[in-house]
C-alpha cells in the first residue's frame, strides 16, 4: 500500500518535472537560444563520400574521420538513393 503510493508521488513529481522542461524548452526556443544538438556526423559526410571513391574501405573512413561505422553506412546509403541532400554534402 504504502509502495503504491510512493510510487504515485513519484510518476506525478515526474510529470510535473516533464512538463517545466517543456515550458522551458518552448521558451529558449521562442528567444532563440535552444537549437539541439549539432549533428556531427552528418557534416562530414561529404568526406565520407570522397574517401569512399578513393578505394578506402568503411572501417579506415570510420577511423579517419571520428565516427562509427554506422553513420559511414548510413552516409552511402544515403547518397545511392534519391531524396532530399543531406545537411554539408
Amino acid at each position: 500500500m504504502i509502495a503504491e503510493i510512493v510510487v504515485a508521488v513519484t510518476a506525478f513529481e515526474r510529470r510535473l518535472l516533464l512538463e517545466r522542461q517543456k515550458v522551458g524548452i518552448a521558451a529558449a526556443k521562442a528567444e532563440g537560444k535552444y537549437r539541439g544538438r549539432v549533428p556531427t556526423a552528418r557534416r562530414r559526410f561529404g568526406e565520407v563520400l570522397d574517401l569512399h571513391r578513393a578505394g578506402v574501405r568503411p572501417d579506415e573512413i570510420a577511423a579517419k574521420l571520428a565516427i562509427s561505422r554506422s553513420s559511414v553506412f548510413r552516409a552511402l546509403r544515403e547518397a545511392r538513393t534519391p531524396g532530399p541532400a543531406a545537411p554539408g554534402m
